[in-house]
């Protein structure tokens, strides 16, 4: 027997060899005794224990054997014709049934490995009786528990096998699963990273370039009646180019804002209300209400940052004369509202305009911090915005946004 295509399971070579070497034993044993008793057909015994050898050795050198489980048939039942020959002049070759059964097993299929079993242990049993000269329970025992061993052990290594074939198909589909989950994993830490950025630079690069363009026209309508205007302008453009420069350092090693270094929440608005109102024809107030309490650096960049939009979203669309910015401790929330006297807007009139993109990022910031965002505008009404985010139970669930009108 070999580890052919005609078998179901693959056999290992050293059950192969020792299966050879079994066989070749016992035909040596049915000759040797043969000659030893000296049985009157030991001549005839001896050639055909030769000629069995010759042609279980034959199989496995002939190539269809090994892939045609026809021809794998045929060169069984040559075996097996050979061998009952045998067991007719010798009460011995009863033996060699038993490696035949595994041979049989291995290379037909279920059905007709199992008939060609059942033939092959009648025939023992037969050929024992015969040569007994009489049919006793002891002389069916022996054939009859060999083919059922036999057949457990080749059923039972085949079940194993098959088993073990499916743990290894299931075992590659989960290789494949957590390489397709790493990967999907990797895709959605890119695009919350890109998200991330998108969000910052909108609130803080974007809106002091902006910023930078508006004084920088201002100056340029300035010049030359009134120059001392137009040196001003150039100023604050100046300095709202180093903020920026500062905001774009801190992006690079991934700080917190610069505004925040070594400075409160409500330092930093309080600071961002005045640098608005000087670079911009508006009035922006600040006012702290409620006991300050230490926040997690992400509250604080987020509020922050909320208040940079709105304010940004006040200077170039609301074409308001003021605006309040109040920080409020209360309740174990902190909250940052932003109140302005423009022109208010409908729901969605800015949906594809830039700052519909800054309303996004406020949305998503309060969300990620479990937050609500609440905003309340009409047109000629101005435009109030408040974020509120907890400080006490940073890990509950986000809430739901409420909205009486959009952002720009």
């Amino acid at each position: 027997m070999d580890t052919t295509a005609a078998d179901p399971i693959p056999t290992s070579r050293v059950l192969t060899w020792c299966l050879h070497l079994l066989i070749a034993c016992l035909l040596a044993l049915t000759a040797g005794r043969a000659v030893v008793d000296g049985a009157p057909d030991a001549a005839a015994v001896v050639a055909l224990a030769a000629a069995l050898g010759v042609v279980y050795a034959v199989g496995p050198l002939v190539p269809k054997v090994r892939t045609s489980r026809r021809a794998a048939a045929v060169w069984s039942a040559a075996v097996g014709g050979v061998w009952v020959t045998l067991l007719a002049l010798s009460a011995d070759a009863v033996w060699i049934a038993f490696p035949l059964y595994f041979l049989q097993l291995h290379l037909l299929s279920r059905r007709a490995g199992l008939a060609a079993v059942v033939m092959t242990a009648t025939a023992a049993i037969t050929g024992f009786a015969a040569h007994t000269g009489a049919f006793t329970p002891a002389t069916a025992i022996g054939p009859a528990l060999g083919a059922a061993v036999a057949v457990a052990v080749v059923w039972g290594y085949r079940a194993l096998y098959q088993e073990s074939e499916r743990r290894r198909v299931l075992i590659g589909e989960l290789t494949a699963a957590r390489a397709d989950l790493a990967e999907a994993q990797h895709t959605a830490g890119v695009l919350a990273e890109r998200e991330r950025l998108a969000r910052e630079i909108h609130d803080t690069l974007a809106q002091g370039l902006s910023s930078i363009q508006l004084l920088l026209r201002a100056a340029e309508r300035a010049l030359p009646d009134e120059p001392d205007k137009a040196a001003g302008h150039v100023q604050q453009a100046r300095q709202a180019a180093v903020d920026n420069l500062d905001e774009a350092r801190r992006f690079v090693v991934a700080l917190a804002p610069p505004a925040l270094d070594a400075a409160t929440l409500a330092d930093a608005l309080q600071r961002l209300c005045a640098t608005t109102a000087a670079r911009h024809r508006l009035t922006a107030r600040f006012r702290l209400t409620g006991d300050p309490a230490p926040l997690p650096t992400a509250h604080e960049v987020a509020l922050l940052r909320v208040a940079q939009s709105a304010l940004a979203n006040t200077v170039h669309h609301a074409r308001a004369r003021t605006a309040d910015v109040t920080l409020s401790y209360h309740d174990g929330h902190v909250a940052v509202g932003v109140v302005d006297d423009g022109t208010g807007f409908h729901p969605g009139d800015l949906a594809d305009t830039s700052a519909g993109f800054g309303l996004a990022a406020m949305r998503a910031r309060a969300h990620d911090l479990g937050g609500t965002l609440t905003i309340d505008s009409s047109p000629g009404h101005g435009t109030a915005l408040t974020v509120s985010l907890p400080v006490m139970s940073p890990g509950t669930p986000p809430a739901a946004e409420t909205e009486t009108g959009d952002r720009r």
